[in-house]
């Protein structure tokens, strides 16, 4: 199965980092004129009329830059500008089928990697023979560079970056492609080299316990388990600042020259939002299928997207839903990450589980105000956790035990808890138990 190790790398020296920085803008250099040959072509500008996209001269940039970059490193940026343009035309053949529903929007060209002016983005792609790593005490990445560069600075053999942070898998098979890139929001170098491991790396369930999402656009996930827990991961402090970016991202944009459309600080901030977001819901992840793990669960359902967005009609749920949240990317990650401790995560629908009352099956008399659901039968619990537990019930094939006290997570932009109940951390709370109504239904939401 296919894998990814991501962490950052150091440079040794201050010429190390000179020469890194000096591979990546020339990598990022390359990109651009392949891009723009074949812009050029795609748009039928002046000189290139009839001209098809694949006509670029590719070969004569590539043997401009191999002096710098090494023949394999050259090939390879080349390589990855072709599939970027292979996957737009994928992408715009869908577009305009219409019996394909899968794309909305119409799709635009590949982009390029910055500018001289503005700075280009620092980005090279390594081929699988061209780089070494060595995992352990001194971990270490070694990778090729091109004669030229090599002289300037006088540098001999590979270069020798250091590598921070353990690999999520340090065993593998076969190592693919690596990316390498200068990330502008923290200033640190950082690399992500796909892995080939085996099926055997796999985890065994501990037990047949069943698990429901519930993924909201306020509360990020509601989870509960045929084995009596329930845990809620709360959005809104995240939300808050993915607008309070997005906001200042438009207020730049207002100040830009006529003519302009975007500058090195809008870019930084792109990158910033997307980021926080990605790592975030990284770790919601792996923080939730490791106690998912631990509870038993051998089988996640999650509800299906369209759901989701039938349910959520307001302008600013529709920014969460659409812009922050990223729905179909998280599945895919959680359904990856699942993968690795052998659980098995099904899409099913959750149609009306946020209205019905789980008292007495009401859908048409319960009220949602915020995070409380309640029904003229006097049923009164929290709206998302609630909808797990219907959800739940509704799909799993054994019995649902009763609820423990709901566990309420909070990010604080490293992780989302840290050691279990009764330790808890001020970001890991258990839920009022006043608001726990003992015949199974789940609390209000109001933390400790």
């Amino acid at each position: 199965m296919k894998r990814t190790n991501t962490f950052a790398v150091r440079p040794l020296s201050n010429k190390g980092e000179q020469l890194l920085r000096e591979l990546l803008d020339a990598s990022a250099a390359l990109w651009n004129e392949a891009n723009y040959e074949r812009l050029m072509r795609y748009n039928d500008e002046e000189g290139y009329e009839d001209e098809d996209v694949w006509d670029a001269d590719t070969g004569r940039l590539e043997g401009t830059y191999k002096g710098v970059l090494g023949a394999s490193t050259a090939q390879q940026v080349i390589r990855k500008n072709s599939e970027a343009w292979r996957g737009f035309f994928d992408t715009k053949n869908k577009y305009h089928d219409e019996s394909n529903t899968s794309v909305t929007e119409h799709p635009e060209p590949p982009g390029f990697w910055g500018n001289k002016d503005d700075g280009r983005k620092l980005h090279t792609v390594i081929r699988n023979t061209s780089y070494t790593i060595e995992w352990g005490d001194c971990s270490r990445l070694e990778i090729l560079v091109g004669n030229e560069l090599k002289d300037r600075y006088g540098h001999t053999g590979r270069l020798r970056l250091e590598i921070a942070g353990n690999p999520n898998w340090p065993e593998y098979e076969k190592q693919g492609r690596l990316d390498l890139w200068y990330d502008e929001t923290d200033s640190t170098f950082r690399a992500s080299q796909p892995v080939t491991v085996s099926d055997g790396v796999r985890a065994i369930p501990l037990a047949d316990e069943t698990a429901a999402l519930d993924i909201g656009a306020n509360n990020l996930v509601a989870c509960t388990t045929t084995a009596g827990e329930q845990y809620l991961y709360e959005g809104r402090e995240l939300f808050q600042r993915f607008r309070e970016t997005t906001r200042e991202i438009a207020r730049l944009q207002s100040k830009l020259e006529e003519g302009q459309y975007s500058s090195k600080r809008i870019r930084r901030l792109y990158r910033k939002r997307t980021r926080r977001r990605d790592h975030a819901e990284e770790a919601l992840c792996r923080d939730l299928l490791e106690r998912l793990y631990k509870d038993g669960v051998d089988t996640v359902y999650i509800g299906g997207l369209t759901d989701v967005l039938d349910t959520h009609w307001s302008v600013e749920t529709n920014a969460k839903t659409h812009n922050f949240w990223a729905f179909e990317k998280f599945t895919k990650r959680l359904a990856c990450t699942a993968e690795e401790y052998g659980l098995t995560v099904e899409v099913r629908s959750e149609a009306w589980t946020s209205q019905e009352c789980p008292q007495c099956g009401s859908t048409d008399r319960t009220t949602r105000h915020q995070d409380t659901l309640t029904c003229p039968c006097g049923f009164e619990g929290h709206a998302d956790l609630t909808a797990s537990e219907t959800f739940l019930r509704r799909h799993a094939e054994q019995a649902v035990r009763p609820m423990a006290r709901p566990v309420r997570f909070e990010w604080d932009d490293h992780d989302w808890s840290g050691i279990p109940y009764p330790h808890e951390r001020p970001k890991e709370q258990r839920t009022d138990p006043s608001t726990v109504h003992r015949d199974g239904n789940v609390a209000s939401g109001e933390s400790a």
